[in-house]
């Protein structure tokens, strides 16, 4: 038994633990650190962290971003966006009875060739009717996408994380019927350019 923990113990001493950072857009954070054997176990490898953790800003805690090691520089892990999503006890605490929640999922691409998948909700003050949800869903799908060719990748994902395209479709959307909360739900990167 006392020669299995050993080996094991060794197993562990021979890794080398690599500090994990966000890509540069946000902010260049070390959020943790990795073991590995070797660099290469690392690439791919999927770390979690929260906007709030790396601006220090408690309210910014619903928030989760997925990122994934894409290289490794000494033994600092690089990573790239993958994707956000909001905490589901988040989502959960903004539903209220007698409302309308609208969801909608649609697959944009950025003016740099990125296709990123954007899922916005919104939530009316009172129950909407069948024609208002819609005229709601075709102004989140109509911003979203304008913004999307607006922006290059590292723009329209930090207006999706940071609440600026929420409060963008909120100011157009809330003419049709008044709304309670716009949120981006979640993002996901479905095709990196090929430089990327």
């Amino acid at each position: 038994m006392a020669k299995k923990v050993q080996r094991k113990l060794d197993k562990w001493k021979s890794k080398t633990w690599y500090n994990v950072e966000t890509p540069e857009f946000i902010s260049r954070t070390n959020i943790g650190v990795t073991p590995a054997e070797d660099p290469g176990q690392l690439i791919g490898r999927i770390v979690e962290t929260t906007v709030g953790e790396i601006a220090n800003d408690f309210t910014k805690h619903n928030t989760k971003l997925i990122l994934e090691i894409n290289e490794v520089n000494g033994d600092v892990a690089n990573t790239r966006f993958m994707g956000h999503e909001i905490t589901t006890d988040y989502l959960r605490s903004i539903v209220k009875r007698q409302t309308s929640r609208i969801d909608t999922n649609l697959d944009v691409t950025t003016r740099d060739g990125y296709v990123i998948r954007v899922k916005p909700i919104c939530f009316t003050v009172k129950r909407a009717r069948t024609s208002q949800i819609k005229s709601i869903r075709e102004i989140m799908d109509r911003i979203v996408v304008e913004r999307a060719a607006e922006l290059n990748f590292e723009q329209f994902i930090e207006e999706a994380i940071m609440g600026k395209l929420s409060a963008n479709i909120y100011r157009n959307a809330k003419y049709i019927y008044p709304l309670r909360r716009v949120e981006i739900r979640k993002t996901e990167v479905k095709v990196f350019p090929v430089a990327a």
